[in-house]
């Protein structure tokens, strides 16, 4: 079993869809977690737009509540996959020697744009960008 953590600025719309994708497409081979950068959301839902973004795509992000990234979270994972290039620096910065090597973008080459302050159709392309990927982290196992 591996461990992942999906990380994005605020664990409020792209970490915690991840989460949820890659814990369906994953099963019992991944425990998957989420976090923020920021604690601006600590402890509220995810953000209505990704929520009915999810829905469309059969996933369902409700009994999410956003958390901050802790130290603890960083141990705790295998891989740390960062959304975008600005999270993966940050995380650099703040992780240590010692989780360094576990970091990566969630999409390996390219960035999982935020849709924050966009339409519907941002959160809709978002959402099928992360379900895709999902791919990468599970072994490209459907299920």
């Amino acid at each position: 079993m591996r461990n992942l953590l999906a990380v994005c600025l605020g664990n409020y719309c792209r970490s915690p869809f991840a989460q949820t994708a890659l814990t369906r497409r994953g099963g019992e081979t991944v425990t998957v977690r989420s976090a923020g950068l920021i604690g601006k959301w600590q402890d509220q839902p995810a953000n209505p737009s990704m929520i009915s973004a999810a829905r469309r795509l059969g996933f369902d992000l409700t009994p999410h509540r956003a958390q901050q990234i802790t130290l603890e979270m960083l141990d705790w994972a295998d891989d740390v996959l960062a959304m975008d290039a600005s999270v993966l620096e940050t995380l650099q910065a703040i992780c240590g020697e010692a989780n360094e090597r576990k970091l990566g973008l969630y999409l390996r080459d390219r960035d999982v744009p935020d849709p924050m302050g966009q339409g519907d159709d941002a959160f809709d392309g978002c959402a099928v960008l992360i379900e895709a990927g999902t791919a990468l982290h599970t072994g490209g196992r459907r299920l």
